[in-house]
């Protein structure tokens, strides 16, 4: 039975369709980085200076680990990999494409990262870190 399934005209088309939906659905993974950048505005980071684009780049970073995590977890799911794909797949296309934009801006302006600073600075004393603390009852000590 199965057999003339396979090779009747009615089945062929199915089996044909079948392979088509799946190649079709197969390029969904790989669009993702090619249009990424179509959901972000290009001249948003044209005025940022190196600071800012840090600070949004890390941002924007922590952002897409986010996304990702939550993604991950809603596929775990019956039906995750739909509910993933209609919950956050725009956020992160849309996240992906700000990320690729501030990285070109970051380059055209050839930032460097701040190195993390091995010390804090140092804060003047005040005259209250020196002043006796008051006594269990409430009062004063003398």
């Amino acid at each position: 039975m199965a057999a003339s399934f396979f090779t009747s005209p009615r089945g062929f088309g199915a089996l044909f369709a079948l392979l088509a939906a799946g190649a079709g659905l197969s390029g969904c993974a790989s669009m993702t980085e090619t249009v990424a950048p179509a959901f972000a505005d290009p001249a948003k980071y044209e005025l940022y200076d190196c600071k800012q684009l840090e600070a949004e780049r890390k941002t924007l970073a922590k952002r897409t680990d986010e996304l990702r995590a939550l993604m991950e977890k809603a596929e775990t799911g019956t039906g995750g990999a739909v509910v993933s794909e209609l919950a956050y797949r725009n956020d992160y296309v849309a996240v992906r494409g700000s990320s690729q934009m501030a990285e070109d801006a970051w380059r055209r302006n050839r930032c460097r990262e701040t190195p993390p600073d091995a010390t804090p600075p140092a804060t003047p004393l005040s005259p209250a870190a020196f002043a006796k603390p008051a006594s269990k009852s409430g009062k004063a000590s003398r």
